[in-house]
């Protein structure tokens, strides 16, 4: 079983700038194929968008996905942890918090992320969450439907 979250984290970061559009992170989010990227200026987290942020905060209202900004959107500062933190202490966060997925912040800066599903294949790799996490996720077959 991992101790420390740079064990289970997922390394690198995807991130979009304060001012890019909806648009720009939900088409980086299907390139990646990602349900969240980090909102960062200047090397540093500012905030997390997800897709369900998009979905709820800004297309359900009927806001312009052309327009509306990351972070406008985004759920701003996010709750981080280190690298060098106990995988205990980022199931604690993410329990004490509701929280699906934790910013892992070196120095002030992103260097991965840890989701809920990471954890799970982690502590408990025979729970149905671990196979989930560890399936291959379905792409969309085509270009969007019009």
């Amino acid at each position: 079983m991992a101790e420390f979250v740079r064990e289970v984290m997922t390394a690198g970061v995807v991130a979009v700038r304060p001012d890019a559009s909806l648009v720009e992170a939900a088409q980086l989010m299907r390139a990646q194929d990602i349900g969240d990227v980090l909102v960062a200026a200047e090397g540093h987290v500012i905030g997390v968008l997800t897709d369900r942020d998009i979905t709820l905060r800004a297309v359900a209202d009927g806001a312009d996905p052309l327009t509306v900004s990351a972070q406008a959107v985004c759920t701003p500062d996010p709750v981080v942890i280190g690298p060098d933190d106990a995988v205990s202490a980022a199931v604690e966060l993410m329990r004490d918090h509701a929280i699906r997925r934790l910013p892992v912040v070196e120095d002030g800066h992103p260097v991965g992320m840890v989701s809920l599903g990471d954890l799970a294949v982690s502590q408990d790799p025979g729970s149905a969450l671990a196979d989930i996490s560890r399936a291959v996720p379905d792409s969309w077959p085509g270009p969007a439907p019009t």
